[in-house]
């Protein structure tokens, strides 16, 4: 990479990190500290915890074609603002209604297709996959540090407390991008590009991609409405303690992850650490839901499952940009981005409903069978391979970036 490119990929995925840390951080944590809220169900707890995905899955898309046609800074940097304002309505909430309307507005700053749009205009094709793999391990790292810092700063702060770091971390991307971000070079404005967007509509490998998204990020949301109670009751940690636990989980999956990725992408064994990926991620949630008693069973398991999780982040954004056309790249980020919030929302309400009707067991149940689910679906992929650039399709950028 250039220097305008490397300050650019900096920039997007520290701005990427402020905004994901803001949305992880609740989840080691919300299910507990929500139940004592003024209306609170294991539906309604569910439905707030995804209410985020809803509303940033629908939007992903149209804030995706309006940054076509506006400077994509300046809608990043307004959908951060709407973001930020989201979390102090969910800090001010008295009730897990009004969390739901702060978290519904949270979502609505949905730039996270428009943050993969800018990647792409300031990085040239030659090392785009590179820059789109550093934004997908930044996504795993925001994950890692938010569900370490979140137990204690819970115990610290509140649930409140925890909105108003959203809040400052929402205001802190916006300062990100305004700031050292360099700006794309400026580009005729377009229509939605129709055809674009039907074409990776139709296309089976970025559909099956799209799915992977989706039920990852499902399962995640599902998995943490059950799994912070099976860190307290298996573990005498303490309030705010569940960190001692995570920290060193965590570590071992960020360490474990880093072999996986090297053998994927230098090796050309994309498809094979993709299938076993996922393949892990369904036996961790059988092995947890057999053996949730046991905190050396669950250490075991929530490793192996962060490993997997934090080599999909990694890799599937990578898999996005090599698999979708040139011309299509901006419609295939956006159907993506979409899918991706579509499932924590998915994850939330149908993980709130597993609980209401089977407790711990209904949670599990529902997780593992749409894990399954997406093995089978896996295992029908292709071995991915990049498609040739088209004539006339590149664009310049600053620094001379594509």
């Amino acid at each position: 990479m250039n220097a305008t490119e490397l300050r650019a990929t900096i920039c997007l995925a520290a701005v990427f990190a402020a905004r994901l840390l803001g949305l992880f951080i609740i989840y080691p944590v919300f299910a507990e500290l929500a139940r004592g809220l003024p209306g609170a169900t294991p539906q309604t707890i569910g439905l707030a915890l995804g209410a985020y995905g809803l509303a940033q899955g629908l939007l992903q898309l149209p804030l995706g074609v309006l940054s076509d046609r506006v400077a994509r800074k300046t809608v990043i940097a307004a959908g951060l603002g709407v973001f930020a304002l989201g979390s102090v309505v969910a800090a001010l909430a008295g009730s897990i209604d009004g969390i739901i309307v702060g978290r519904v507005l949270q979502g609505a700053g949905a730039v996270g297709s428009t943050i993969l749009a800018t990647v792409a205009d300031l990085t040239r094709e030659e090392v785009r996959t590179r820059a789109m793999a550093v934004v997908g391990v930044t996504i795993g790292l925001s994950f890692g540090l938010a569900v370490v810092l979140g137990p204690p700063l819970a115990a610290a702060t509140g649930l409140s407390g925890l909105f108003w770091i959203t809040a400052a971390l929402g205001l802190a991307g916006v300062a990100i991008t305004l700031g050292p971000t360099p700006t794309p070079a400026a580009s005729p404005p377009r229509g939605p590009a129709w055809s674009s967007l039907l074409g990776v509509l139709a296309d089976g490998e970025l559909l099956r991609l799209d799915f992977a998204i989706f039920v990852l990020h499902a399962l995640l949301t599902a998995s943490f409405m059950v799994v912070p109670a099976i860190v307290s009751h298996t573990l005498d940690l303490g309030e705010g303690g569940q960190w001692k636990f995570y920290l060193p989980v965590l570590a071992a999956a960020m360490a474990l992850m880093v072999p996986a990725i090297l053998v994927a992408e230098t090796r050309g064994r994309m498809k094979e650490v993709f299938v076993g990926a996922v393949a892990v991620i369904a036996a961790s949630l059988i092995a947890l839901a057999a053996a949730r008693a046991s905190a050396l069973a669950a250490g075991v398991a929530l490793t192996a499952f962060f490993t997997a999780f934090n080599v999909m982040e990694a890799i599937l954004p990578s898999l996005i940009t090599k698999v979708a056309r040139p011309d299509a790249k901006g419609a295939a980020t956006g159907v993506y981005s979409t899918a991706q919030f579509l499932g924590i929302f998915a994850g939330g309400a149908g993980g709130g409903a597993a609980l209401a009707a089977g407790g711990a067991t209904g949670v599990f149940g529902f997780a593992i069978a749409l894990a399954l689910v997406w093995l089978a679906v896996a295992l029908t992929m292709r071995r991915p391979t990049a498609r040739p650039a088209r004539a006339g399709t590149a664009g310049t950028s600053a620094g001379g970036a594509a």
